[in-house]
């Protein structure tokens, strides 16, 4: 079977004798393979890489040795080349926005990131029994134990070499290790547990990273419950807040997405979806008025506190239902989660008369169903892609489109 493409979630694609569409993860695009442990369903089947007969020219030696070793499931094209994956991520988004959106794509040319590895500002690690790690591709129920993370920034890094050390001292029924560098440069450390157990040991942890030179505040979340500091400071950066994991990309797409407005002196803008409010304050110092919205209120308080406050109104709560109590506005940003703006947001967009519309996205599928919504009011004028997540199949796309 010769593989022809990579999909989405970054399996190579192929065709099985019978017709069928087969999706083998670890596979690349113009390997001749024989396919093994197939799984088949009515339209598709999986399958995983058996005999490699002829490797595509694209594959390279992953560089991490958990990618092969532990079949490590948090990078998927680690086995591409920093062009083929790009390459790969662009036809991703052309297809979508083909097949789904209506709008014939050519592939899109996708910008590459300053750095290819160690860019990732926040990771987070599965518990089961003794082993904290990543879950294995394929297989959620299983978890290897992580020793380093190649895309992990340094820091980070060097963080969960003292902690993988005194695992002792974690809370007990601890679910999730969630280990994120902020803005600032703090190290932050968030577990996750089931139930409600007290973590007894938090503080002595917290010395043993201390002495170790890797202070950090460490976080303890009860099921169900909010998280809160629980060592490491008295008052700390609010870890739990949504921020771009790439944040030196995430600074690019948002100065593409601005810059696609154009001019926005003296103009209202809505940044809808509007996170911790960096939009918002680039928009308002560039001399907009500004209406935000956003659903995690600890994200909106940490905007008001960040400023600026003139000509600005926050608003917390969920878009689809703040928009119809919004005022007017010349045009429109918007950056929602991977499920997309969903139809009441698109049908509320359709009626407004904002000129412009500045869609910024995390997938591809979700992006093309929402343009393809909103098409009969806006035609797109633009797409650009970007390699936020390299060595994954992630891509960040962003659109411009205008009112016709």
């Amino acid at each position: 079977m010769r593989i022809r493409a990579i999909a989405s979630g970054g399996d190579g694609v192929g065709t099985l004798a019978d017709g069928r569409t087969v999706f083998v993860p670890r596979s690349a695009p113009g390997d001749l393979l024989e396919p093994a442990a197939v799984t088949l369903s009515k339209r598709f089947a999986r399958a995983r890489v058996g005999r490699l007969i002829e490797a595509s020219p694209d594959r390279v030696a992953p560089r991490c040795p958990h990618y092969e070793r532990d079949e490590c499931g948090s990078c998927q094209v680690q086995h591409l080349g920093a062009v083929a994956q790009r390459d790969a991520k662009g036809k991703i988004v052309s297809d979508a926005l083909t097949r789904i959106g209506g709008l014939a794509m050519a592939p899109v040319p996708v910008e590459p990131s300053e750095k290819e590895w160690e860019y990732r500002a926040k990771i987070s690690l599965a518990v089961k029994g003794r082993q904290i790690g990543y879950h294995r591709v394929g297989r959620p129920d299983q978890v290897f134990d992580l020793v380093h993370c190649d895309i992990a920034r340094p820091e980070l890094s060097r963080l969960w070499d003292v902690l993988r050390a005194n695992r002792r001292l974690l809370p007990p029924q601890a679910e999730r290790v969630t280990l994120r560098v902020d803005r600032t440069g703090g190290l932050h450390a968030i577990l996750q547990v089931h139930g409600t157990t007290v973590w007894n040991r938090a503080r002595e942890l917290g010395r043993a990273l201390s002495s170790a030179g890797m202070p950090a505040v460490l976080w303890w979340q009860p099921e169900g419950g909010a998280a809160r500091a629980v060592a490491g400071a008295a008052e700390a950066y609010p870890a739990m807040v949504f921020e771009q994991v790439h944040p030196e990309m995430g600074d690019r797409v948002r100065a593409a997405a601005i810059a696609a407005l154009g001019d926005v002196g003296g103009r209202h803008i809505w940044d809808l979806y509007a996170g911790i409010g960096e939009t918002t304050r680039d928009l308002a110092e560039r001399g907009a008025t500004v209406t935000s919205v956003e659903v995690d209120r600890r994200s909106v308080a940490l905007a008001e506190a960040r400023g600026p406050a003139k000509g600005v109104r926050r608003v917390a709560g969920h878009v689809e239902v703040e928009l119809d109590s919004l005022a007017p506005a010349d045009a429109v940003i918007v950056n929602p989660p991977r499920t997309g703006l969903g139809e009441a947001v698109t049908s509320r967009l359709s009626v407004v008369a904002a000129s412009r519309l500045v869609y910024v996205s995390c997938d591809p599928a979700t992006l093309a169903r929402d343009l393809a919504r909103l098409e009969p009011v806006y035609r797109v004028t633009g797409v650009r892609a970007f390699d936020l997540f390299p060595q994954t199949a992630h891509v960040e796309t962003l659109v411009e489109a205008s009112r016709r």
